[in-house]
């Protein structure tokens, strides 16, 4: 140990020799950039983490809203439980969907140059991509989600003047334009994803 500190000693010395000397205030200057970097870094990566497991996950609710169907008649059980599974599909499902479009097409506008209708239909594209394929392979699924985010994360480390700063009121005021288009996509979203839901259940009790 006392080795090791002379060494220590030795090597700040011959620094200050040198005429280079370390201080606080340097050091903080140099270190908080580094230190506001990283942190957004960790929040973007945690959050889009999150974003597409979700997107890619074929059974994307986990809560059963079914274990509130107390009814003991076979009849009425039978009816709510096709009543949470509207409600599941056909009103929780397209919340999902909307808040997953706004998200890629904030994204994609980032780092695209195209017009705001192709935005659109790339990103629902990528969307319904994604969905058909979790029911297919999950991990393929995921690969496909997180390939816009991390794309935009990879051009902001490389150069961050490659990415294009947009006015969201212009974002909103497109998106009002063109919100017909939005609306079928939507449709086909959420009657694909009853198709494949459907399909999906009659292939499990085909194999049981």
């Amino acid at each position: 140990m006392l080795k090791y500190t002379k060494l220590v000693k030795a090597f700040m010395a011959s620094i200050n020799v040198s005429g280079t000397e370390f201080s606080l205030a340097e050091a903080t200057s140099t270190l908080e950039p580094l230190l506001i970097l990283v942190a957004g870094m960790i929040v973007y990566s945690v959050f889009i983490f999150k974003f597409y497991r979700a997107l890619a996950r074929r059974d994307i609710f986990k809560l059963d809203l079914n274990k509130y169907n107390e009814s003991k008649h076979p009849f009425f059980y039978g009816f709510f439980a096709a009543i949470f599974y509207v409600l599941e599909y056909l009103i929780i499902f397209p919340l999902f969907v909307f808040f997953w479009f706004l998200v890629i097409v904030v994204l994609i506008s980032l780092i695209s140059t195209r017009s705001f209708d192709q935005i659109l239909l790339a990103s629902m594209a990528l969307i319904a991509t994604t969905r058909i394929c979790a029911y297919y392979n999950e991990d393929l699924s995921k690969d496909i989600a997180k390939m816009i985010p991390f794309a935009l994360l990879g051009i902001f480390i490389i150069d961050v003047k490659l990415i294009t700063l947009f006015d969201v009121g212009i974002i909103i005021e497109q998106f009002l334009s063109l919100w017909k288009n939005a609306a079928y996509y939507f449709i086909l979203i959420v009657c694909g994803e009853l198709i494949l839901r459907c399909f999906s259940g009659f292939i499990h009790l085909f194999r049981k």
